[in-house]
């Protein structure tokens, strides 16, 4: 009963299980749809990774288990032309693959080729990351990795894209960028990778790889430019990170034409708990917003623990409706059963409504920003 928003699924930390890469779609007909896959010492993620789907009828208020998706992981739903789709990698460092269903994901069709949904085989790398149809095309961003025995600086960020009338399940209609290797020398020495990177279309109308980047200070992301035919990406250290609240854990963008600004919720670190280990802090979710994806604000807490060793609000995916926000959230929270095995292990996936979000300001948050440090927000900056 403590846990905030709605709880769509829960997995103990005995089990071994832990709930990561939240997603979530709304469907045709109103029905929302969310999904997760499992990791952790006791799952499949090496081998033939898991994916739980999950429908709600109701607006989020109740959801029931539409079923298991085997050979699934760190994936996103979508929409596109009626159908929902999912599309990701088939385990830990899989093949990319994508699947199709007519059923509101009750089924699935099966990536057995190239002509069904295997697109790319290798060593793939991704998270719940946003499809975005801009100029004719889809588009989506994915990073594959040059050493699976080490994370962080061998991932190389690429976009993904395809005709937006084609067929998706064939591996033919795909077009992949150059990889783009990252330089531990960038950001004075403490660059230690990008990943899990945002489509998105700048106000330019240019299609651009928005990256996580992990370095000690937490506040940065890295935008990859990408050429109008899908096949060259290039990025200039120089001039292509920008500070980004909450930008060394995964976050999704996406941009709202009635306010003409691009959201996301992240794991922002108030003044408080600022420390030597930015990437581990997701204590505190924010909604935060910007008007050319540079300069960012954060507009309001949305969730928050004063406990960031086992207490985590993460790895939100979220999509507009209405007025409002809903998201699915990766969760790690006290359950009577000895709470999560640490922040980032999630025990559990909830479901949130962000109402009249374009309203909030810092005075709408969860807890007093100044409690946690906070003097008047952080606002947009010449």
């Amino acid at each position: 009963a403590q846990v905030p928003g709605v709880v769509i699924d829960h997995s103990p930390k005995s089990s071994g299980i832990y709930i990561g890469s939240p997603s979530i779609a709304i469907l045709p007909g109103g029905d929302y749809v969310a999904s997760h896959d499992e990791f952790g010492p006791k799952s499949t993620e090496r081998q033939r990774a898991i994916t739980r789907v999950f429908r709600s009828s109701d607006k989020g208020k109740t959801w029931t288990h539409a079923g298991d998706i085997l050979g699934q992981f760190w994936s996103n739903l979508f929409v596109h032309r009626g159908d929902l789709y999912i599309l990701g990698a088939y385990s830990h460092y899989g093949n990319a693959v994508i699947r199709k269903s007519k059923d509101g994901g009750r089924t699935w069709t099966e990536p057995k080729d190239a002509a069904s949904g295997l697109l790319f085989s290798g060593r793939y790398h991704c998270a719940p990351m946003p499809v975005v149809e801009h100029a004719g095309r889809l588009w989506r961003a994915m990073e594959d990795t040059t050493n699976p025995r080490r994370w962080g600086l061998p991932f190389r960020a690429m976009m993904l894209s395809a005709p937006s009338g084609a067929d998706l399940l064939r591996a033919e209609s795909w077009t992949c960028t150059n990889p783009v290797a990252g330089n531990p020398a960038w950001l004075d020495g403490t660059f230690n990778g990008w990943l899990e990177g945002n489509a998105v279309v700048t106000p330019e109308g240019r299609i651009v790889d928005v990256l996580r980047v992990d370095c000690p200070s937490g506040g940065k992301a890295a935008i990859v430019d990408v050429s109008a035919s899908g096949r060259e990406a290039t990025f200039d250290p120089a001039t292509g990170f920008v500070d980004f609240p909450g930008g060394a854990k995964k976050f999704t963008i996406r941009y709202d034409a009635e306010s003409k600004r691009y959201w996301s919720l992240a794991n922002f670190i108030p003044p408080k708990h600022r420390g030597p280990r930015a990437g581990g802090v997701r204590n505190t979710l924010a909604l935060t917003s910007s008007a050319d994806l540079h300069r960012w604000t954060v507009n309001g807490i949305l969730l928050y623990h004063p406990d960031v060793i086992r207490h985590g609000f993460q790895y939100p995916d979220w999509q507009f409706d209405g007025e409002d926000i809903i998201a699915a959230v990766r969760t790690a929270y006290d359950d009577g059963l000895g709470g999560a095995h640490n922040a980032h292990d999630a025990n559990y996936l909830t479901f949130h409504r962000v109402r009249a979000f374009r309203r909030l300001t810092l005075a709408d948050s969860v807890v007093r920003p100044d409690s946690l440090g906070i003097e008047g927000g952080t606002k947009d900056r010449p």
